[in-house]
């Protein structure tokens, strides 16, 4: 298990994290979301030890990160910016990782060919963006980490690879109980693999909880009638009669307060990740506007 406990880091008079705190279970699937500039990077290279907190602590199974060379050596991760030797091939980064994680998966990374056929004596350099976050894949799943961490994995990968890196990440996680973190801004994606979700903003963790907890308490409203009183209303609108509502609640509560208004029509929907992402945070100023140009 990941835990960030009160975690703050500032950079000058900039709080980049601000008392974060954060749990990611063993072998879950967690998205890290949140608006631009929200802290999320800089959480990542906290929780990696590669930034120091102000204060706070960060833990993986109850050993401290910061400055331990061996949880480090459970850790894989994929950053946004991949970073490889000038003139490195694939086969020289296979060696450099077997020296520092003990688990290299040799056979694992022979067979891994067959997936992402890429050059073995070509610089990676010369890949082109898709290529170098595939070959990122090809030698971080083959560390067997106990953590994964992903800034934007499959940016630049095209559809059917997309969908190829996901079915590893979930095999591995499956197969291994591997824990894996994603920070991505492509919502629809992580619907579909994550099973926990984070909502950063400003440096503090807004709403934190299981994706299906999370979906079982926001709720999209549709009624024409009066507006029920009592109701945890996120946002609110209105097409000539029909008026739709994001709700926050247990969705027996919110139909029992409904018909208890005798409305002349009501539904009750699932909103997507997306919906949700974007409704919290429409509670603290991050609604679309609408700007005539």
């Amino acid at each position: 298990m990941l835990e960030l406990k009160n975690v703050t880091k500032s950079f000058g008079d900039f709080k980049a994290l601000d008392d974060l705190s954060m749990t990611v279970p063993k072998g879950a699937v967690y998205g890290l979301v949140g608006p631009n500039g929200a802290g999320k990077s800089t959480a990542i290279r906290c929780l990696l030890g590669v930034y120091r907190p102000d204060c706070g602590q960060i833990t993986l199974n109850g050993e401290e990160i910061y400055e331990n060379p061996e949880i480090k050596t459970t850790i894989g991760s994929i950053p946004d910016d991949i970073f490889y030797f000038p003139s490195a091939t694939l086969e020289d980064m296979r060696k450099y990782y077997r020296g520092i994680y003990p688990k290299f998966d040799d056979e694992l990374f022979d067979r891994l060919y067959e997936v992402f056929n890429l050059p073995k004596k070509n610089p990676i350099r010369r890949f082109s963006k898709g290529m170098q976050k595939q070959a990122a894949f090809h030698l971080s799943i083959c560390t067997r980490p106990d953590l994964l961490v992903l800034d934007e994995p499959v940016d630049g990968l095209d559809p059917v690879m997309r969908r190829q890196v996901w079915s590893l990440l979930l095999s591995d996680v499956a197969q291994h109980g591997t824990t894996v973190l994603i920070s991505s801004h492509n919502l629809r994606e992580l619907e579909d693999i994550c099973d926990h979700v984070g909502i950063m903003d400003h440096g503090k963790m807004l709403l934190e909880r299981s994706l299906a907890d999370m979906q079982g308490a926001t709720h999209k409203l549709q009624i024409v009638g009066n507006i029920p009183e009592g109701l945890d209303i996120l946002h609110e609108a209105a097409s000539g009669r029909l008026k739709t509502l994001i709700v926050r609640g247990n969705p027996r509560q919110i139909e029992e307060t409904v018909i208890a208004a005798g409305p002349d029509y009501y539904d009750i929907l699932p909103l997507s990740l997306e919906e949700i992402f974007i409704y919290e945070l429409g509670g603290v100023n991050y609604e679309v506007k609408s700007i005539v140009l």
